[in-house]
C-alpha cells in the first residue's frame, strides 16, 4: 500500500467498494435464506435457515454502520454491485431444498474465503470488520453437518449436489471476476506504480484469488464426500 495521495484515494475507494459489495451480499443472503426456509422439510430445518438468515442481516448492519462512520451512504455503496449479485442469484435458483442448502453452504464458505484473502492486504480497522463478518463458523458448521446428514440419508443426492456445487462455484467466480474487472475493484489494493498504465497487475491478482477459491472449494466438497 503506497503513501501518495493518489494511492490513498485509490485505497479509500476500494474500502468503500469492499464494504458496499459485502453489505449487498449479506442483505441478499438474508432475503434468500428467509425465502428458502419455507421449503425446509422439517420445522427444525426451517429454524436453522431462519437463524442463519438473522446472522446475515446482523452482518449487513455491521457493514452498514461502518460505511456510515466513513460518511458513505450504504445504498450508494451497494448500488454498483446490485446487478452482479442479483444476476448470480437469478442464474442459481435452487430446484429444491437440498440445492438451497448447498447454495447457502457454498456462498457462505466462498464469501468467507474471499474476505479472508482480502484481509491480508488491508488496514487493521478494515480487517476487524472483515473478521466480524467471518465470525459465522457456527452457521457454516450447521450447514455442513446438515448436508452430510442429507447425503447419508440419500446417497443418490451426491452426484446431483456435486454438479450443483461446481456450477455454483463457477457462477460465483465469473461474477467476482466481472466485478473485479468492470469496477477495477481489486486494483485499490495496488499502488499506482504497481498498476502502471494497464490493469495487468489487477487481473493477475484476481486470477490468483479465484484459483485459491477453487482449490478451497474442491477440498470442502471432498470433505463432504463429493467430487470437487
Amino acid at each position: 500500500m503506497g503513501t501518495s495521495s493518489a494511492d490513498t484515494a485509490r485505497y479509500d475507494r476500494f474500502v468503500a467498494d469492499l464494504f458496499g459489495v459485502m453489505a449487498y451480499g449479506e442483505l441478499s443472503a438474508f432475503e434468500r435464506l428467509s425465502s428458502d426456509a419455507r421449503y425446509s422439510p422439517t420445522l427444525h430445518d426451517r429454524a436453522v435457515l431462519g437463524r442463519i438468515a438473522v446472522i446475515e442481516f446482523q452482518h449487513y448492519e455491521i457493514v452498514s454502520a461502518k460505511l456510515a462512520a466513513m460518511g458513505v451512504d450504504v445504498e450508494d455503496a451497494m448500488l454498483p454491485f446490485q446487478a452482479a449479485v442479483d444476476h448470480f442469484h437469478e442464474r442459481t435458483r435452487p430446484a429444491d431444498w437440498y440445492e438451497s442448502l448447498m447454495k447457502a453452504y457454498v456462498v457462505d464458505t466462498v464469501s468467507a474465503d474471499f474476505y479472508h484473502m482480502v484481509a491480508r492486504y488491508v488496514d487493521a480497522g478494515t480487517r476487524d470488520v472483515i473478521e466480524q463478518i467471518q465470525s459465522s463458523e457456527e452457521a457454516t458448521a450447521v450447514l455442513r453437518e446438515r448436508l452430510k446428514g442429507a447425503l447419508a440419508d440419500d446417497p443418490r443426492l451426491a452426484s446431483r449436489l456435486a454438479l450443483w456445487g461446481r456450477r455454483l462455484l463457477g457462477e460465483a467466480v465469473t461474477q467476482a471476476q466481472r466485478v473485479g474487472y468492470e469496477h477495477a475493484f481489486l486494483s485499490g489494493l495496488l499502488t499506482e506504480s504497481e498498476t502502471g498504465a494497464n490493469d495487468a497487475a489487477a487481473r493477475e491478482l484476481v486470477r490468483s484469488l479465484t484459483a485459491e477459491l477453487a482449490e478451497n472449494h474442491s477440498r470442502r466438497m471432498v470433505q463432504l464426500g463429493l467430487s470437487g
